[in-house]
């Protein structure tokens, strides 16, 4: 799914809301998520999942054009960890769609 496509499926559940008003709350949503991460902050999503920032460590690694040894420096990078019930209903959902091509 893609952000348009998340766009769309909000203003097409909400007929309140017009295209631009559901553009406007995602993009909302996703800059009041990325700010948080920037400073640091732990976001969790009851039932959905969390999101971090892991610390990836500098390392020494390798251009493999030249095979020259290269530093790399050290990373935060995000990080998400499903919750319980998302990993519940994917399973059940997968599982279900799989007994039907199945069967």
């Amino acid at each position: 799914m893609t952000r348009s496509d998340l766009v769309e499926e909000l203003a097409a559940r909400f007929g309140q809301l017009t295209h631009r008003d559901a553009e406007y709350a995602v993009k909302t949503i996703l800059d009041a998520m990325s700010e948080a991460l920037v400073r640091g902050h732990r976001i969790e999503i009851r039932g959905f999942g969390s999101f971090s920032i892991n610390r990836r460590p500098p390392r020494l690694g390798r251009n493999p054009r030249s095979g020259e040894s290269v530093q790399i420096p050290e990373k935060r990078v995000p990080h998400f960890k499903p919750g319980k019930a998302l990993r519940e209903a994917v399973d059940e959902r997968t599982a279900q769609i799989e007994a039907r091509a199945k069967g």
